[in-house]
């Protein structure tokens, strides 16, 4: 079997929506992402076979193809676009590591943007000449008659459902701006974050939505936002943001021909469906037949990055699989440090590659298996699977 390798990863910074990154569209995040890829690891850009990316809610096209040229890649170098909804950025590296597995690409950069601030409106086409148009909410994720309940009443639900208190999800919250705050005064994300340029004098280098005054009293006074007392609020779900994050990954073949030492190595990974009423639980699903179809325990998991999109729902499925919150989002997670939809799924795979291969210490007890979820809109949970490689691994997992 040929296995995909991941020898690099990056991201920009996070940006809240209308803020830092406003200005930028989708192929402006994503451009100085593929070139700091590019210099990372010395690859031509003729060498890469495909470019896959990950958006949401932006422009339509193919803005993966936008994105290749805006970075000034040949011509000859394609790109294709993948809509998970917030999965999309995952699944772009999950495609492109098929791809590899399949011997039809050698060298691929998959990822995701996205950009809210530059998202164009969507106008509902009317039924006749006489009624005039009303603006898309958003996209449709399952039929009414089965249930498509935005994202924060379908967190609510889960709430109900699971039994997740609003203390909990309080504490979880103000848990994962812990964690970020502590991440940027340490440094810990320096390494993956390429600073975005906004002009010759002004460049974006940090996370803007990390929060260092934020308390349990805070958090405490806020109001239920999506439904009348609620436990669901602003303060203990993710806010709206712009970013972009990708890999470049390799063939075991050519990781060895270009004298890498260690990577990312690409696993398995699996995609199921929920009740779209309870969508933030699909990460359950995901990872329970995932763990299943390789034979291991989820203990057997180092470090897991799971997409924070509600406090409610990671705390469900945590519970749900007896998962230890000591080997979750150690960076912190989206909660504080934003959720661009379509880049997400690739900023948890940009944060596993930091801790596990930019943060390995030699002859350390270091994290050989890692895990990044995120439950979907529409009820879809996806789960994939990494390990360490080494320019000495056999292939064998783990």
């Amino acid at each position: 079997m040929i296995h995909p390798v991941i020898i690099a990863a990056r991201r920009t910074p996070i940006g809240r929506v209308g803020r830092s990154l406003k200005t930028l569209p989708v192929e402006a995040l994503m451009a100085p992402v593929i070139q700091a890829l590019l210099e990372d690891t010395g690859i031509s850009p003729l060498d890469i076979d495909e470019v896959i990316l990950g958006n949401a809610v932006g422009p339509g096209g193919n803005p993966a193809r936008l994105a290749v040229l805006a970075a000034g890649l040949p011509i000859q170098v394609s790109g294709v676009t993948v809509d998970r909804q917030c999965g999309s950025g995952l699944e772009a590296i999950n495609w492109g590591a098929r791809l590899i597995q399949s011997g039809a690409a050698e060298v691929v950069i998959a990822g995701g943007m996205e950009s809210v601030s530059t998202a164009p409106w969507r106008i509902e086409k009317p039924q006749s000449l006489y009624e005039l148009p009303q603006f898309a909410h958003r996209a449709r994720f399952a039929p009414e008659a089965l249930g498509d309940p935005d994202m924060g009443v379908a967190a609510e639900q889960v709430a109900q459902k699971f039994g997740i208190g609003r203390d909990r999800q309080d504490q979880y919250a103000l848990q994962s701006h812990q964690r970020a705050i502590a991440s940027l005064q340490s440094g810990r994300f320096q390494a993956e974050i390429v600073p975005v340029s906004l002009s010759s004098m002004t460049q974006v280098d940090t996370d803007e939505c990390p929060r260092n005054n934020i308390t349990l009293e805070r958090l405490a006074k806020l109001p239920s936002a999506f439904m009348e007392n609620g436990t669901v609020t602003i303060g203990n779900a993710c806010p709206v943001n712009d970013g972009a994050a990708a890999v470049l990954m390799v063939s075991d073949r050519k990781f060895n021909t270009l004298g890498c030492i260690q990577g990312l190595r690409f696993v398995d990974a699996t995609a199921v469906g929920v009740d779209p009423n309870l969508l933030g639980i699909g990460s359950v699903a995901a990872v329970q037949k995932l763990l299943q179809r390789q034979a291991i325990a989820l203990v057997a998991i180092d470090l897991v990055e799971f997409n924070e999109a509600f406090a409610a729902q990671v705390l469900a499925c945590l519970d749900a699989l007896n998962l230890d919150q000591a080997r979750v989002n150690v960076g912190g997670g989206a909660i504080a440090l934003g959720h661009p939809y379509g880049a997400s799924g690739a900023i948890l795979v940009t944060r596993l590659f930091t801790e596990m291969i930019r943060r390995a210490e030699p002859n350390g007890k270091n994290p050989r298996l890692g895990l990044a979820t995120l439950g979907i809109g529409g009820g879809l949970g996806v789960a994939s699977l990494f390990a360490v490689h080494s320019s000495a691994s056999t292939g064998a997992f783990p």
